[in-house]
């Protein structure tokens, strides 16, 4: 009777999700609740006068072209890690970082080109509503790129190395998660130009 039991109660903890995921996904549904109440916003506003357009820069199609490759390498990286091969791990966190940071430095200057091209914050509500979702994306994937950076130093330090999976499942959903709002907005962008 005892290992039945045991076995019920060992079934039950596999069922259940582990709280840093939880929190991950709670996270993640407030921040498309974040966005999507900023893109409606976007929609219902751009009907009032004195609403300029504006043409989405070539960058942000470099920019989402380096994203999407970091997705890619993210997904190799957790891959290799569930393979525990450390060393093709290590690498590819790394690229995912400068990938990450890469796409960080492509959109400034996407964005300094729509303010040289007088997309500029006062008097348009466009430009004001377009920094600022710009902005919040940007500060997610630096929150991104700092986990990515975390993982990469972890997995070289003895000390507090592990092969336990959760915080590199963790971090690499939320950097695809951040990768997919990023594909949304850039198709919003596309839509609303």
């Amino acid at each position: 009777m005892s290992h039945s039991l045991e076995f019920a109660n060992v079934v039950d903890q596999n069922k259940k999700i582990h709280p840093h995921k939880f929190t991950l996904w709670v996270g993640i549904a407030s921040i498309l609740m974040m966005f999507a109440g900023l893109t409606s916003a976007y929609l219902v506003k751009r009907e009032q006068p004195g609403w300029t357009n504006f043409q989405v820069p070539l960058i942000f199609w470099y920019s989402t072209a380096t994203i999407l490759i970091s997705s890619l390498t993210m997904y190799i990286a957790l891959k290799s890690f569930r393979e525990r091969s450390i060393i093709k791990y290590k690498r590819l966190v790394a690229v995912t970082a400068l990938l990450g940071i890469l796409f960080m430095v492509l959109q400034f200057f996407g964005f300094r080109q729509l303010w040289l091209s007088g997309m500029v914050l006062r008097g348009s509500g466009a430009a004001q509503f377009l920094y600022i979702i710009a902005g919040l994306h940007a500060l997610h994937v630096l929150g991104g790129v700092i986990a990515v950076l975390t993982l990469f130093v972890r997995s070289g330090n003895a000390r507090i190395r592990s092969y336990n999976i959760i915080p590199v499942e963790v971090v690499s959903t939320y950097w695809h998660f951040v990768d997919l709002l990023w594909i949304y907005l850039f198709i919003f962008f596309l839509w609303v130009q």
